[in-house]
């Protein structure tokens, strides 16, 4: 008779805390009962496409105020045609110290993104060029670059906007390389043209 008490208690134990699960779990069947960050689902930022009272035009998302400039970003205000690209030439000069450093970063960055096309020795001879595609001009055979004047002669604005913004077959590598990444480019491309 005691083992039979023993074995209803537990029966009804049993019953009562599957009863529990049952009845708690059905309340609210996305929860997964504890919130363990509730910022985490909940947070107090509205999101960008929610309507917003703050605002006149009731939008959250917001154009920045003119001339702001993002953080980390830096400005190059000429525009993306030719005569962007020949004032440039008369106006933009390198912001980078000549050292051996940048100099070798340049040529590491050279061989990464411009090899492909230009070849290492800035001849023009790249694997693409091997692969059948057009041959780019060479920087030190004094070839005609494809906007006048010699290729030897490109200086640091005419270069930087060409790698900003693309010239002809060549896209722009503004999203590869950082500002400070192009201009140690243009460090070793300048040694390429003394070649």
């Amino acid at each position: 008779m005691l083992a039979m008490n023993k074995f209803r208690i537990l029966g009804a134990s049993v019953m009562v805390v599957a009863a529990t699960v049952m009845i708690s779990s059905c309340d609210n069947k996305r929860s997964t009962g504890w919130e363990y960050a509730p910022n985490m689902y909940r947070h107090l930022a509205p999101d960008a496409d929610q309507e917003n009272k703050v605002f006149a035009d009731g939008k959250t998302a917001q154009l920045p105020p003119d001339g702001t400039t993002p953080v980390g970003f830096a400005r190059f205000d000429y525009a993306k045609n030719r005569d962007g690209y020949d004032l440039a030439a008369a106006e933009v000069k390198s912001i980078l110290p000549q050292s051996k450093e940048n100099f070798e970063e340049g040529k590491v960055l050279y061989m990464h993104f411009c090899s492909p096309c230009h070849g290492e020795t800035g001849q023009g001879d790249g694997l693409v060029v091997q692969h059948g595609y057009g041959a780019p001009p060479s920087y030190s055979k004094g070839n005609s670059s494809r906007t006048g004047g010699s290729m030897k002669d490109l200086n640091d604005g005419q270069i930087y906007h060409t790698i900003t913004y693309g010239l002809n077959s060549m896209g722009s590598y503004a999203s590869q390389l950082s500002p400070e990444e192009r201009w140690k480019v243009i460090m070793y491309v300048h040694h390429l043209q003394t070649l």
